[in-house]
């Protein structure tokens, strides 16, 4: 048994009585019914997630996998392909966002080089794990072989389970990767069936010429592959990513243990689109923590049934919407644990 059947056979969907038990203690808190809204939405899946029990989830991590893209050959980025190996080294330096938002919040940045078309030649603090460098231009042919995405995945399970065996109870997903958002929109369109022009957004920047030939090349090589929208590994390996593969796996690797992934914009949720299609139970241990304005976000979020934490107009990625969802979820299960309770604190409830 590989390890990706083995991750998938880990993962079990939260029971129903954990949400019963977490949503009467909301009720007995001190407060109007409901008043805190979506906080004790979050604060009942947690608890689900936990079984009842409600852990310190101050030991976070952010990952940030990057990878390189064939596609941007096609024209579909506004900036140049060698800005991914760029960007890497600038979180290495903890120069850029989700450097200063996990600081912020308290979290580590964990890079990785999942398929960067570059050699980093063993640099200090990078997670080297090259699946492929840089994924092929899948125009013309698939960006990955069907064992190459599986790897994908699997580096990301690895890192997943590594993480968790070390302590780690909140994990936010980040991508780099010039070009990432036309894969991750022919995900979305291949896997919800939705119309490629309306899952298919400007990314960097581009401008509207170049956002009609990427709507066009994204449906012709749809039209070409014809990738199954039931087989997510067939999805990943025709028009995919190396990134978002680790991505998918991280997730999986995250509910197979029962801890909290918070998905960030567009391409995590790719991503999680993938680990869903392959494991749907893996809805009950996401959150999604912010809406991108990239068109196909909302449409990919509405497919995972999840609703985003924030809506902050963000398009970066890297991770940055998770980080700054973090503080939300530990406030959600601090006021689960730390609020008194009407039967507690000789408070009369309403009338």
């Amino acid at each position: 048994m590989t390890l990706l059947q083995e991750t998938l056979k880990r993962i079990v969907p939260t029971e129903k009585q954990w949400e019963i038990k977490a949503q009467n203690h909301l009720d007995d808190l001190t407060k109007p019914l409901g008043s805190l809204g979506v906080l004790e939405d979050i604060a009942r899946k947690v608890i689900s997630i936990y079984e009842g029990n409600s852990p310190s989830l101050q030991k976070k991590v952010v990952f940030t996998f990057a990878a390189d893209h064939g596609i941007t050959a096609e024209g579909v980025s506004a900036y140049p392909k060698a800005v991914t190996a760029q960007m890497v080294l600038n979180f290495l330096r903890g120069g850029a966002a989700i450097n200063v938002l996990a600081r912020h919040v308290g979290s580590d940045v964990v890079v990785v080089d999942a398929g960067v078309d570059y050699e980093f030649q063993g640099i200090e603090g990078l997670v080297h794990r090259k699946v492929v460098r840089g994924t092929r231009n899948f125009l013309e042919v698939p960006a990955m072989s069907e064992q190459e995405a599986i790897l994908s995945i699997e580096l990301g399970i690895e890192l997943g389970d590594a993480y968790c065996k070390r302590g780690y109870r909140l994990f936010g997903t980040g991508d780099m990767g010039i070009g990432n958002t036309t894969p991750s929109s022919a995900i979305t369109a291949a896997i919800t069936g939705s119309p490629v022009s309306t899952v298919t957004g400007r990314g960097t920047g581009i401008d509207d010429l170049a956002l009609l030939n990427k709507v066009k090349v994204i449906e012709r090589a749809l039209s070409l592959h014809r990738p199954d929208p039931t087989n997510a590994i067939d999805v990943l390996s025709k028009v995919g990513g190396a990134e978002i593969g680790a991505i998918a796996g991280l997730i999986l690797a995250v509910a197979a243990n029962r801890q909290v992934v918070l998905i960030d914009g567009f391409i995590s949720t790719a991503g999680a689109i993938i680990a869903y299609t392959l494991k749907p139970e893996v809805k009950d241990y996401m959150f999604a923590s912010h809406m991108s304005v990239e068109g196909g976000h909302a449409i990919a979020l509405s497919h995972l049934g999840l609703r985003p934490i924030l809506d902050l107009n963000m398009r970066l990625g890297e991770g940055t919407g998770a980080a700054l969802a973090m503080p939300i979820v530990e406030a959600a299960l601090k006021i689960y644990c730390e609020m008194a309770t009407f039967s507690g604190a000789g408070v009369s409830k309403r009338l």
